[in-house]
């Protein structure tokens, strides 16, 4: 795959200021200080202005914008939205009648029609929606096997403590009750089993990793990816995702049938309450530098 490599950094907006906000915000200010560096950054927003007093002298106050139409005004090649599904649904096409969009929130996309709506706005506009991998393990060759159609089956297990998520009913309620009756005995607590379409409503900041599954899967989509949710007192120091599919059977020695399969564990560390571990904020900047000279469309990056 080709990329476009540009001369000049890429002019980058921050929608959300979060912990991953935030990250991304010290990691293009630090790059500043090298030679040669990637990104400039023209913007930020975030719905509450009081995330920003905590900086003090450390942030640039002549970044932070009122709204994102003011921030889009500023002229930026890339709006990374790192703040909710929510904000993909009310903004993305005005982004993207601007600029390229990268989709921190990509939840939003088991909404079928906004998927569809996105798809169309990126070919109206020129423009490009992107998603990082971020803890997806193995996005590439999985895309492989989607692209000739080989993938039959993609489930992904999701494990952290319980602390660590955040649900919406009833899947919160269900979460409070299976600790209660566990007291302090170690122990798993499945939350869900299903598709992953309805995981995403139901849990959207805490399955983004399944809804990158669910887009490079595109030939089975959110409807036929299976996602399981996980909580596990022990996990205090991690978070455990698990990628398991299965492919086309093959004829060996003659007669037997043999079935492609392979299953991935991915350990990342992360602190308890923690909803994004630590390598995957340093896979999201990969992604970001990934993130330009790609056609029309959304793509896994």
């Amino acid at each position: 795959m080709q990329y476009n490599t540009k001369s000049k950094p890429l002019r980058i907006g921050i929608v959300g200021f979060g912990h991953l906000g935030q990250f991304i915000y010290r990691h293009i200010e630090n790059e500043r200080n090298k030679a040669i560096y990637d990104f400039d950054l023209v913007f930020i927003w975030n719905r509450s202005k009081d995330i920003f007093s905590t900086f003090d002298k450390e942030l640039n106050q002549e970044l932070i914008v009122e709204t994102i139409e003011e921030g889009l005004q500023r002229s930026p090649d890339l709006v990374i939205e790192v703040a909710h599904p929510n904000i993909i649904e009310e903004y993305a096409e005005k982004i993207l009648d601007a600029c390229d969009l990268f989709i921190g929130s990509p939840t939003a996309l088991a909404n079928e029609s906004i998927e569809n709506s996105l798809r169309k706005k990126t070919i109206e506009s020129g423009h490009v929606v992107y998603i990082g991998t971020g803890a997806f393990w193995g996005a590439e060759d999985i895309g492989k096997m989607n692209e000739r159609n080989t993938l039959c089956s993609l489930s992904i297990t999701m494990k952290k403590h319980p602390d660590s998520y955040k649900l919406n009913e009833p899947l919160n309620s269900k979460l409070m009750e299976q600790r209660i009756k566990l007291g302090d005995q170690p122990g798993e607590i499945v939350i869900y089993s299903g598709p992953v379409r309805e995981l995403c409503r139901l849990a959207p900041n805490n399955v983004n990793t399944m809804a990158v599954g669910a887009t490079v899967a595109s030939n089975l989509g959110f409807d036929r990816v299976q996602g399981c949710l996980i909580a596990d007192t022990s996990l205090r120091d991690r978070h455990i995702v698990e990628i398991e599919l299965s492919g086309p059977e093959t004829i060996v020695n003659e007669n037997d049938k043999v079935k492609f399969h392979t299953k991935t564990v991915r350990s990342n560390p992360a602190e308890i309450g923690a909803v994004t571990g630590t390598a995957t904020l340093l896979s999201f900047v990969s992604s970001i530098k990934r993130a330009q000279g790609r056609t029309a469309g959304i793509h896994v990056v």
